[in-house]
């Protein structure tokens, strides 16, 4: 894949994954006004992270990393790679089910597992009833993201991209239309849950069939392919769980604090927009695109790829850590704060996006980085560096809490982003010349780092003459959009004249990707 298609192939993924992200956005800010920061919102948080949290084990820790580089080899020579998809298919839907029967006998202690601090109050009976209506997701996600991987590979990116979009479409829809028709607002947000999972998967299902590569059912068989799925696999499962602890370390300590569960929650979506973006494009586009370059031996390829990526990443994610850090607050009062959702929320959450902003650039670098062990089928390394990365984190977030409060969890998560990338980056050297830096991200860099900072100082200087129109009903929108465009014709307008990139490097793959 040439670098002007691969970033193509970003933009594609990038494009789709901003429209589930600005309608997921919508839809956690109507949930944040219609639920607020009370009981009833923290269980349906809690509820709908149980099932992302293990399909993120399953589906992305399995089969984004072992079971994408062995279908793209396959499918590059032609050694009947919808049969492998089958099979593998075949196996995670039991596996799946068998897990899922198992959650719903096992939902009270699951809930402790997330949320101890719930167990003295009302939160925990409600979290314990909507998880079983909601984990059930994880069954047609999985097999989703499965089909996923199937189109990514053969470079069929949209189908995928969109499915995402299906959940926030019907998420909106039931605020819309539930108050009208007498549902209770909680209820109907969970039960949408399993139907948009169900809706993704109908979605890239047909999708694949389309295709030519239907993944029709069968029972599960034990193939020597599915034994090597299986020993790529389990490493990747174990990192992808050891990620997920990191995430449950942040809830528990986020449940013993009234209300911070709710604030946590809200500045993850803030500052997941742009490394979803970002991240996920990276992360589909370029580990099927490396797989086969190191299978070809194009060790010249890879390097470009990834350098390409690596640039693509840092031009997109550091001004957005930096927006993140320097104006927070507008940005989470002018969105969040309306209905239930007061003042105090507002600097609580602001307080959590700045925070985890620091650490975009870590989470967004690792998910470049990552795919140089995976297209080499080694997922042992990243599961010890993952190991790491949880102890950093644990004790952080554990040894903080008393003295700073729930804002120790975000703390923990940067230091363990940062930890995680170091250790990436580390154990990269020695894979040779696709793992190196070219001269053209040498020079380029420094420069998008420096048009970044001063970004932001435009940003503060935006922000102080617009504060009393950020703060006053019917100007604050207008406000946030004059603060967003600042930033943006600032970042480009300097990077552009310092060198930090050329802006033909994104319309050209535009006009490509429009072809």
């Amino acid at each position: 894949m040439k670098p002007i298609r691969l970033v193509s192939g970003f933009l594609t993924v990038g494009g789709w994954t901003l429209a589930s992200r600005f309608l997921g956005f919508a839809r956690d800010v109507m949930i944040a006004a219609t639920l607020g920061t009370g009981p009833v919102a923290q269980a349906f948080i809690i509820a709908f992270s149980l099932p992302n949290m293990f399909r993120r084990f399953f589906a992305e820790g399995a089969f984004n990393t072992a079971f994408v580089p062995i279908f793209s080899k396959k499918l590059e020579s032609g050694d009947d790679p919808v049969e492998f998809a089958r099979d593998a298919a075949a196996g995670l839907a039991s596996i799946l089910i068998v897990f899922t029967l198992v959650a719903q006998l096992a939902m009270p202690a699951l809930v402790l597992a997330m949320a101890s601090g719930f167990a003295a109050d009302e939160r925990f009976d409600l979290s314990v009833s909507f998880g079983r209506i909601a984990f059930p997701y994880i069954l047609f996600i999985s097999l989703a993201a499965l089909c996923s991987g199937v189109l990514n590979a053969a470079g069929r990116f949209a189908a995928a991209a969109a499915a995402p979009v299906l959940l926030n479409i019907l998420f909106l829809g039931t605020l819309i239309i539930g108050p009208r028709l007498g549902w209770d607002a909680g209820a109907s947000l969970v039960w949408t849950v399993p139907v948009a999972g169900a809706a993704q998967l109908a979605l890239v299902w047909v999708a694949a069939r389309r295709a030519g590569m239907a993944i029709t059912p069968r029972l599960p068989r034990l193939t020597p392919d599915m034994r090597r799925l299986a020993a790529i696999a389990i490493p990747a499962m174990l990192a992808g769980g050891v990620v997920q602890i990191n995430l449950v370390v942040g809830r528990q300590v986020a449940s013993y604090y009234d209300n911070a569960v709710a604030w946590l929650y809200n500045a993850d979506r803030l500052y997941q927009l742009p490394l979803g973006v970002v991240a996920i494009a990276i992360g589909v586009v370029l580990l099927p695109d490396l797989s086969r370059r190191l299978r070809a031996g194009d060790e010249a390829g890879g390097q470009s790829s990834l350098n390409r990526a690596t640039e693509f990443a840092l031009a997109l994610t550091l001004p957005s850590a930096v927006a993140l850090m320097v104006v927070p607050l507008p940005l989470v009062s002018v969105l969040f704060e309306r209905g239930r959702f007061g003042p105090e929320d507002s600097a609580a959450t602001a307080l959590a996006v700045a925070l985890y902003g620091a650490g975009l650039p870590a989470f967004v670098l690792q998910k470049v980085l990552q795919p140089l062990y995976f297209a080499r089928e080694d997922t042992k390394r990243p599961f010890y560096f993952a190991l790491l990365a949880m102890v950093v984190n644990a004790g952080v977030a554990i040894g903080l809490a008393p003295v700073i409060g729930f804002s120790a969890a975000a703390i923990a998560a940067t230091a363990a982003g940062w930890v995680m990338l170091w250790q990436l980056w580390r154990g990269s050297r020695d894979m040779g010349l696709a793992a190196a830096t070219d001269a053209r991200l040498r020079r380029r860099a420094p420069r998008i780092l420096v048009t970044s900072l001063l970004m932001g100082l435009c940003l503060l200087g935006t922000a102080e003459l617009l504060e009393v129109a950020l703060h006053t009903a019917g100007w604050r929108y207008g406000a946030l959009v004059v603060l967003m465009l600042t930033g943006i014709t600032s970042y480009f307008g300097l990077g552009a004249f310092l060198g930090a990139f050329e802006l033909s490097d994104f319309t050209g793959a535009m006009r490509r990707k429009r072809s």
